[in-house]
């Protein structure tokens, strides 16, 4: 960018900003809601299909349709995936941080207040970064861009 002075008409060449430093935004967010959004998805996987050892250590599954085991389970699966590939992002990632919100309150508070004594930190994680992805948008690498093309 180029300037004049008024005074003693002198140009000054003032640094451009580069090309990659203003997409990092945009890529570091895109990154983040993919890694969240896969880890959100294997706890869908081991809720509904047992994988990882499932619920118990030994396969086994959430009771189908049952509340809220089935449905918070469900809404890992599809909402997180949503949110990996970054279609229908904002609604997605706001459905999936109210699961893990009324996770918290439901099962994790009642036993401490707060989240290191009831084992509430990957609900209150998931619920806050998926807030934030719901709020900022899925950043880069998302199908959302080519949906709105």
């Amino acid at each position: 960018m180029t300037t004049t002075r008024p005074s003693t008409d002198q140009t000054i060449t003032s640094p451009a900003v580069s090309p990659v430093a203003g997409k990092l935004p945009a890529a570091t967010l895109g990154l983040t809601r993919v890694v969240v959004s896969f880890l959100f998805v294997c706890h869908g996987l081991v809720g509904l299909f047992g994988v990882f050892g499932g619920i118990d250590g030994q396969g086994g599954t959430v009771a189908a349709l049952s509340w809220p085991d089935w449905w918070g389970s469900a809404i890992h699966l599809v909402g997180g995936a949503l949110v990996l590939v970054g279609l229908f992002t904002r609604p997605a990632a706001l459905l999936c941080s109210g699961a893990m919100a009324y996770a918290y309150f439901t099962v994790h508070q009642p036993i401490a207040l707060f989240p290191i004594p009831n084992g509430g930190e990957p609900a209150a994680l998931f619920c806050w970064i998926f807030l934030l992805v719901g709020v900022l948008g899925p950043g880069a690498f998302a199908l959302d861009a080519l949906r709105r093309r």
